[in-house]
């Protein structure tokens, strides 16, 4: 449960620092999202979850 809690609390931190480094770029990039295929986005997401998944087995082994 600690490491859930950790995890969640570093993905606050990375995407709290995105936001308060380029406010902009993220509005133009939210802005873009709805206009995307579903397709790209779940890649996207497909992608995102495999890099994450590889990095936590790489860390935790």
């Amino acid at each position: 449960m600690n490491d859930l809690l950790a995890a969640v609390g570093l993905l606050l931190v990375l995407e709290g620092t995105l936001y308060a480094l380029f406010p902009q770029g993220m509005i133009n990039m939210m802005k873009r999202i709805p206009e995307m295929p579903p397709a790209s986005l779940r890649l996207t997401g497909i992608v995102s979850l495999a890099v994450g998944w590889i990095i936590v087995k790489i860390v935790r082994s």
